[in-house]
C-alpha cells in the first residue's frame, strides 16, 4: 500500500513538472523604461506618434514604458546628465554629448534628412550677406545641446565681436525674433528653417550662411541598464514592424551614423563654451544667471571668466581652444 501511494505521488509530481515545463514562461519584467524625446513647443501632438511604439516596446520587454518630452535641448541635456532616460531619440548635438560624456550607446539612425545642415537666417531685406557681416550685430542661438542652433554657430563666429547673443528656447522662436527685429540673425537647422518659414506670412527670410553636413540624429540606449535589458530593448526595436518604427521616426535595419569627428568638435565647444561667452558683450550676464539657476555655486567661477576676458585676445583663444580655423 505504501509503495503504491508513493508511486502515485511520484507520478503526480512528474506529470506536474512536465506540464509546467511545456508551458511558455513569461519574460522577466525589466521594470520601468523612460523614452526621452525633444518635442520643442508642439506639445502632446508630437507624442501621439510614439503611442504604437510605446505599446509595442512595453509588450516586448514586459515593462512599463513612458514617453517623456523635453521642450528644448537644455532640458534634455539635464535628463541625459542624470541618465534618467533609458532610450533617447536624440538630435545630433544631444547625441554627441550623450555618447561622449555619458556613454550612451547608439543603436539606430533617425529618419529625416541624412545630411543635416545648420543655417544663419536673416530677413530678406537685411544687409547681412555673409558671416563677416554679423560683427556688431545681435544674434539668436539655440539652447546648449543643439548642434544646428548652438555648437556649429559658435564655431562660425570665429574672430567676430557680437553686440549681443540671445538664447531661443525653440527654432520657431528664432524666426519670431528675426521677424520682429529683436535680433538681426538667428541659427537653426536648414530643415527647420524650410518647414517653419511658411508660418510667417508677413515676413520673408533668406539664408546668409549654410554649414557643411552633420550626422543625422540617433536612437540611444542608456549605459546604466543591465546588459540583458539592453539586448532585449535592442532586439525589440530592431524587429519592430515598419509602421511602428516609422511612427517613432527611426530606421531599424540601418547602422547608426559615425559620430567620431562630430563628437570631437562638440566636445571642444561643450568644454570651452563658458570661456567663449566671455568675449561676447551682454551674453555673459545672461548666461551666468541661467547657470546659477541650473547649477548652484557656479557664481564662484565668475571672477575667473572676467579675468580671462581681460588677459586673452579673442582670436588667440579660438586658436587655442578649437585648433585653428572652422571646419564646418
Amino acid at each position: 500500500m505504501f509503495s503504491r501511494r508513493l508511486l502515485l505521488a511520484q507520478l503526480f509530481l512528474l506529470s506536474g513538472w512536465v506540464l509546467t515545463g511545456c508551458q511558455p514562461t513569461e519574460p522577466t519584467s525589466i521594470g520601468r523604461l523612460i523614452v526621452g524625446v525633444v518635442s520643442y513647443d508642439t506639445g502632446s501632438r508630437s507624442l501621439d506618434k510614439y503611442e504604437r511604439f510605446k505599446d509595442y516596446l512595453a509588450q516586448q520587454t514586459n515593462s512599463i514604458v513612458e514617453i517623456e518630452p523635453a521642450y528644448n535641448e537644455l532640458n534634455a541635456l539635464e535628463k541625459i546628465q542624470r541618465q534618467v532616460w533609458s532610450v533617447v531619440f536624440a538630435p545630433p548635438g544631444l547625441a554627441a554629448i550623450a555618447i561622449a560624456q555619458k556613454q550612451y550607446i547608439p543603436l539606430f539612425p533617425m529618419q529625416g534628412v541624412s545630411n543635416l545642415r545648420s543655417v544663419i537666417a536673416v530677413r530678406e531685406d537685411s544687409p547681412i550677406k555673409t558671416i563677416a557681416h554679423l560683427g556688431g550685430k545681435v544674434i539668436a542661438l539655440g539652447e546648449p545641446g543643439s548642434a544646428a542652433g548652438y555648437y556649429l554657430p559658435l564655431y562660425y563666429l570665429y574672430g567676430l565681436t557680437l553686440a549681443e547673443v540671445r538664447f531661443a528656447p525653440t527654432p520657431k522662436t528664432v524666426l519670431e525674433w528675426i521677424s520682429s527685429g529683436t535680433v538681426d540673425a538667428g541659427a537653426l537647422s536648414q530643415d527647420e528653417f524650410n518647414s517653419l518659414q511658411t508660418e510667417f506670412s508677413q515676413t520673408k527670410f533668406r539664408i546668409a550662411h549654410t554649414s557643411r553636413g552633420i550626422p543625422t540624429g540617433v536612437v540611444l540606449l542608456a549605459p546604466n541598464l543591465e546588459p540583458k535589458q539592453q539586448e532585449r530593448i535592442k532586439t525589440a526595436m530592431s524587429q519592430a514592424a515598419s509602421h511602428i518604427a516609422g511612427d517613432a521616426g527611426y530606421i531599424p535595419n540601418a547602422k547608426a551614423p559615425n559620430y567620431e569627428e562630430f563628437i570631437k568638435l562638440v566636445e571642444k565647444l561643450y568644454n570651452t563654451s563658458f570661456k567663449l561667452i566671455g568675449f561676447i558683450p551682454h551674453i555673459r550676464g545672461i548666461f551666468h544667471r541661467r547657470l546659477i539657476e541650473k547649477f548652484p555655486g557656479f557664481w564662484r567661477f565668475s571672477k575667473i571668466f572676467k579675468n580671462l576676458t581681460r588677459r586673452v585676445e579673442r582670436n588667440k583663444l579660438w586658436d587655442k581652444l578649437l585648433g585653428g580655423q572652422p571646419a564646418f
